[in-house]
């Protein structure tokens, strides 16, 4: 059997959590005060995601870049692909919180949104 420790980032206590796998298999999560400690640790060692954040640049705005993220968290592997997509990407002012930048980014269903607004 495998052990992995990890530091659960699913709420603000920051639980040390020891996951016991079989194979790819998770048996055992050990260390969580909560629920959601039980359901980060079985996702990071079996499909970890992350919300990803950059910014794109803008065109004819009160600022010249306007900050962005992924709706959704995506797969971990498939972040460096999200943020070459932004690459060269830009809007025309204005951008709205929640504007779609670009969608189904990297193949993986999920839009990248405005996170700030530009005027």
């Amino acid at each position: 059997m495998d052990k992995r420790e990890l530091i659960c980032i699913g709420c603000p206590l920051g639980c040390p959590l020891t996951v016991t796998m079989e194979g790819a298999e998770v048996v055992k999560v050990e260390g969580n005060t909560c629920k959601r400690g039980d359901d980060y640790a079985r996702k990071e060692v079996t499909n970890p995601t992350r919300i990803v954040t950059s910014t794109v640049m803008v065109e004819g705005g009160s600022d010249v870049t306007v900050a962005v993220k992924t709706r959704n968290d995506i797969p971990k592997s498939k972040i460096f692909e999200c943020v070459k997509a932004l690459k060269g990407i830009t809007v025309k002012a204005p951008v709205h919180i929640g504007d779609v930048i670009v969608e189904n980014v990297a193949g993986t269903g999920v839009d990248i949104i405005a996170s700030s607004n530009v005027e």
